[in-house]
C-alpha cells in the first residue's frame, strides 16, 4: 500500500487588510461606553496584526468598505454575499494555484478536492478550475462544505485514502474561504468578538505517493460531549450566523486530555516534536499550550499565522503547515489538530521531512 505526502502547499489571500479598521468602527455597533470599552481591550489582547479581504476598507467613518458592502442598518441578504462569493472565489483560487504551479502539471491531476463552509453556487468553482486550467473532464471532484475550520483534514484523510489504493493519483485540494462575507450587525459583544478574527484566505495543495513533504500518516476524529452548541454555523437570511462560544477553551482544557492518547495513537505528547494548531484564537492556543504542557516555541507557526493573517477557516491549518514545511527545522513527528463545529477535534500525525538535529 503506497505511503501517501503533502508534496507542497501554496497560500494565498486578498490585498486588503482589513483588521484595524474593522477594530476601529465595529465598536460603533454596541450600545454602551461599557460593552465599547470591552472590545477595545479584547481587540488589544487578541495579537493580530493583520486580516485580509476582497472588501476595501473605507475611509469614511460611517461606513466599513468602499464598496458599500457593508451598509450600516442595511446589511446585505443571504443572496448578495453569495454573488459576493461566487464573483471572487474563483480569483483568490487562482491566485493559491498559480503559486503552487498547477499550470506545470495540470496533465497529472487525477483528483480535485474542495473545502469551503462560506459560499456556494454551481456549476461550482471546482469544474471553473477543471476548465480554467484544462484539467482532465474525467478528474474526480469532491467538495467538502460546510464542516468549518477542520475541514481541511477531512480533505487531506481523503486524499490520503485515494493515494493508498490508488498510487498513481495526483490529489489537488483547495481550501478556500471568504470569512469577512458574513459579518453581523450586531449589539451582542460575544458575536462581534468572534468576527474579530476572522478573515479571506486560500490553500492549494498536492498530495501524492512522491515521497517529498510531508508524510500522511493518521488521523483521528473526536466529538466532544455536551458541547454541540459551543460552535455552529447555519444558514441566514442574511448571510451565514456563527456562534463561537467563549466556553470552548474549557472545553478544551477539559476533554482533549481525555483523547490524546487515540490522537497520538498511543504515544506520548514528548514524542511530537511539532504542533501546528488551528489558530482559532489567542485564546485557543494558549489552552492547547496549557493543556498539553508544550513551551511558548512549540506553537510558534501557528501564532505567526494568527497574527499575520487570523482564523480562515479551512485554510488556516494549510498556512501553518506550509510555514513549518518553509521553517527547514528539524524533521521528526508532528501532529496537526483543529476544531470545527461539534465540538469535533480532527487531528493527525505527520512526519516532517526538515533536516536532522
Amino acid at each position: 500500500m503506497a505511503t501517501a505526502y503533502l508534496n507542497r502547499i501554496a497560500t494565498a489571500v486578498p490585498e486588503n487588510d482589513v483588521h484595524h479598521r474593522f477594530v476601529d468602527i465595529a465598536p460603533s455597533m454596541l450600545n454602551s461606553e461599557r460593552t465599547r470599552a470591552l472590545f477595545k481591550r479584547m481587540a488589544a489582547r487578541a495579537q493580530i496584526e493583520h486580516r485580509y479581504s476582497f472588501l476595501t476598507p473605507s475611509s469614511d467613518a460611517h461606513h466599513i468598505d468602499n464598496e458599500g458592502f457593508y451598509t450600516f442598518g442595511s446589511f446585505p441578504d443571504t443572496k448578495t454575499r453569495m454573488q459576493y462569493y461566487e464573483r471572487h472565489a474563483f480569483g483568490l483560487a487562482q491566485r493559491a494555484l498559480d503559486l503552487l504551479g498547477l499550470p506545470a502539471v495540470t496533465g497529472s491531476i487525477t483528483h480535485l478536492i474542495l473545502t469551503t463552509c462560506t459560499g456556494f453556487y454551481a456549476p461550482s468553482l471546482d469544474l471553473q478550475i477543471v476548465e480554467h486550467y484544462g484539467l482532465n473532464a474525467s478528474v474526480e471532484r469532491t467538495i467538502v462544505g460546510f464542516m468549518g475550520c477542520n475541514a481541511a483534514f477531512n480533505a487531506l484523510k481523503l486524499a490520503r485514502h485515494i493515494v493508498r489504493s490508488e498510487a498513481r493519483a495526483k490529489v489537488l485540494i483547495l481550501n478556500v474561504e471568504l470569512c469577512t462575507l458574513h459579518l453581523q450587525e450586531t449589539q451582542d459583544l460575544e458575536q462581534l468578538l468572534s468576527f474579530l478574527v476572522f478573515a479571506d484566505g486560500c490553500a492549494a495543495s498536492l498530495v501524492s505517493a512522491e515521497p517529498s513533504g510531508i508524510e500522511l500518516q493518521s488521523f483521528h476524529a473526536t466529538i466532544l460531549p455536551e458541547s454541540s452548541d459551543q460552535i455552529t454555523w447555519r444558514v441566514g437570511g442574511a448571510g451565514f450566523e456563527m456562534v463561537l462560544s467563549g466556553k470552548i477553551p474549557a472545553s478544551i482544557t477539559k476533554e482533549l486530555p481525555s483523547y490524546l492518547g487515540a490522537m497520538l495513537e498511543g504515544g506520548r505528547s514528548e514524542d511530537i516534536r511539532h504542533w501546528a494548531v488551528h489558530p482559532g484564537g489567542r485564546v485557543i492556543l494558549d489552552s492547547v499550550q496549557k493543556t498539553l504542557g508544550l513551551s511558548e516555541t512549540m506553537l510558534d507557526s501557528s501564532r505567526k499565522i494568527l497574527r499575520m493573517f487570523g482564523n480562515m477557516s479551512s485554510a488556516t491549518i494549510m498556512f501553518v503547515l506550509q510555514d513549518m514545511m518553509e521553517q527547514c527545522g528539524p524533521s521528526g513527528l508532528g501532529c496537526a489538530m483543529a476544531f470545527g463545529p461539534g465540538v469535533t477535534i480532527e487531528s493527525m500525525l505527520f512526519q516532517l521531512a526538515g533536516v536532522d538535529g
